[in-house]
C-alpha cells in the first residue's frame, strides 16, 4: 500500500470518534513522517490520579492512545502527581479539596497495574510531573506565570462563572492549566489529547510550546464524554451509571448487555478495537437482519471483558448471562449476608449492597423491580423476619440474605 493510502488509512482509525482535532493538517503531517522515515511522534494524555478505579469512560482516551501506538505513536502516559495535589479545577463551581502525597502515590500506582490492560507498555512512556514542577525555582514559576494574563485565564468558563457570581478562585488554581501547558514544554509533546472539557487546558500546551520556542505546536484531540448506560448522563461512578474496568466479568458483561442498541454503536466507535469498516459490516448486517442486535451486543461485551479479564472470562460471563436472562435461573455465585431482623425490605436491599440508599430501594419497590425469591414485592412496608431470602432488582443485582 503506498504511503498515501497507509496515511489515510490512518487517519481514519485516529480521527475516528474524535470531537475536534486543531488541527488536522498537522497530525497528517505526522503521520506521513513516520510512513516516510520511520520516526515516531510523541502522544500525551495526562491523568490526574483522584481517584484509584477507572470505568469505561476513562479508557476512550486510553483507547484512543492505543490506535495512535498501532499507528506509529509513543504515548506519554502523565501521571499528574504534582497537579493531583492541586486539583483540577476543570467544571469545579468551587475550589477542590487537595490530595495528599500519600494518597496521590496510592491513586497512580493503581492507575499504572489498570492502563497496560490497554496500552502497549513497549510504546509507553509512563512520567510523573512531580520530577520538573517539583524543581522549578522560584524565578521559573515567576516566569511561567508570566506567558498569561490574568484577563485571558478568566475567559476559561469555569473561572469566568466563580468571578461573576462572586465565588472564591484561589490564585494556585490558575496554575494548573498553566503546568498542565508547561509539561507538553518539557516532553516536547507531538499531540496530546483529553476531553472536550479540557480544552482550555489542553490548548495552553500550543501557547506555552510557542511562547518557549520550543520548535514546535503540538496537536491538540478532543474526545466527547462518553455516556453511561442510561444513555443520557455522562459515565459516573456518582451517578451509578458506569463500567468498572476492575468489576468482576459477569457483571461487567451484564451491564453493557443492559445499554440500548443505539448507544451499542456509540461504545463500539469509542471503545471497540475494531476497525472502522468491521464495525460498519456489523451495522449494515444488523439493519439487514443477517446479524442480531443482541448478538452484536455480545459481541462487543465478550471484546470488553477479555480486554480487562480473559478470553475465558468473557465466555464464561456469556454463558452465565444467558443462563441468568434468557433462561430466568438464578446466578450459580450469590454474595451472602447476614443482617439482623426483622427489617425493612428497603433496609435490607441497601445492607444487601443492592441499592445505594433507602429512598432509592422505594423507587425501585414502587417500580416493581424488586423480587424476594423470583416474586415480585407488592408491600412497600414489608419487614423481613428470620429465615433465608434471595433478594433481586431489576434483571442482574442478586443477593442471599439470612435474617436473624
Amino acid at each position: 500500500m503506498p504511503h498515501t493510502e497507509k496515511v489515510q488509512a490512518a487517519l481514519n482509525e485516529i480521527c475516528r470518534g474524535s470531537a475536534e482535532i486543531i488541527t488536522d493538517e498537522q497530525l497528517e503531517k505526522l503521520l506521513t513522517r513516520y510512513y516516510e522515515t520511520g520516526e515516531p511522534y510523541y502522544v500525551k494524555a495526562g491523568f490526574d490520579p483522584t481517584a484509584p478505579d477507572l470505568h469505561l469512560g476513562h479508557t476512550v482516551l486510553l483507547q484512543k492512545l492505543a490506535m495512535f501506538q498501532k499507528y506509529g505513536g509513543i504515548v506519554q502516559f502523565l501521571i499528574g502527581d504534582f497537579t493531583g495535589m492541586i486539583g483540577d479545577p476543570t467544571g469545579k463551581s468551587q475550589t477542590r479539596k487537595k490530595l495528599t502525597q500519600e494518597e496521590v502515590k496510592a491513586n497512580a500506582k493503581s492507575y499504572e497495574e489498570q492502563v497496560f490492560k490497554i496500552l502497549d507498555p513497549e510504546k509507553t512512556v509512563v512520567v510523573f510531573n512531580s520530577e520538573w514542577l517539583g524543581k522549578l525555582t522560584s524565578y521559573e514559576m515567576i516566569e511561567l506565570a508570566s506567558k498569561r494574563t490574568v484577563a485571558r485565564m478568566l475567559e476559561r468558563d469555569d473561572f469566568e462563572k466563580r468571578f461573576k457570581s462572586g465565588q472564591d478562585i484561589s490564585i494556585y488554581e490558575f496554575f494548573y492549566p498553566l503546568f498542565q501547558g508547561y509539561d507538553s514544554v518539557v516532553l516536547k509533546s507531538d499531540i496530546e489529547i483529553g476531553g472536550t472539557d479540557q480544552k482550555f487546558n489542553l490548548l495552553m500546551g500550543r501557547h506555552l510550546q510557542r511562547a518557549y520556542n520550543i520548535g514546535k505546536e503540538q496537536v491538540v484531540m478532543m474526545m466527547p464524554i462518553l455516556e453511561g448506560l442510561d444513555g443520557v448522563q455522562k459515565m459516573s461512578k456518582s451517578l451509578g451509571n458506569f463500567i468498572g474496568v476492575t468489576e468482576d466479568p459477569n457483571t461487567m458483561f451484564a451491564k453493557i448487555m443492559s445499554i440500548s442498541d443505539d448507544l451499542m454503536w456509540r461504545y463500539y466507535e469509542l471503545l471497540s478495537a475494531k476497525t472502522i469498516p468491521e464495525i460498519e459490516k456489523m451495522k449494515s448486517d444488523v439493519e439487514a437482519g443477517i446479524l442480531h442486535p443482541k448478538r452484536a451486543k455480545e459481541i462487543l461485551a465478550e471484546e470488553i471483558v477479555e480486554r480487562f479479564h480473559s478470553r475465558a472470562a468473557a465466555e464464561a460471563a456469556r454463558e452465565e448471562f444467558n443462563k441468568v436472562f434468557k433462561q430466568k435461573d438464578l446466578p450459580t455465585d450469590i454474595p451472602e449476608y447476614e443482617i439482623e431482623g426483622p427489617i425493612w425490605i428497603a433496609k435490607a436491599l441497601v445492607e444487601a449492597k443492592l441499592e445505594p440508599s433507602t429512598s432509592q430501594a422505594r423507587r425501585d419497590l414502587n417500580a416493581g423491580a424488586v423480587r424476594i425469591d423470583q416474586k415480585k414485592v407488592e408491600d412497600k412496608d414489608l419487614q423481613l423476619e428470620a429465615g433465608e431470602y434471595i433478594l433481586q432488582v431489576g434483571k442482574k443485582k442478586f443477593a442471599k440474605v439470612k435474617v436473624r
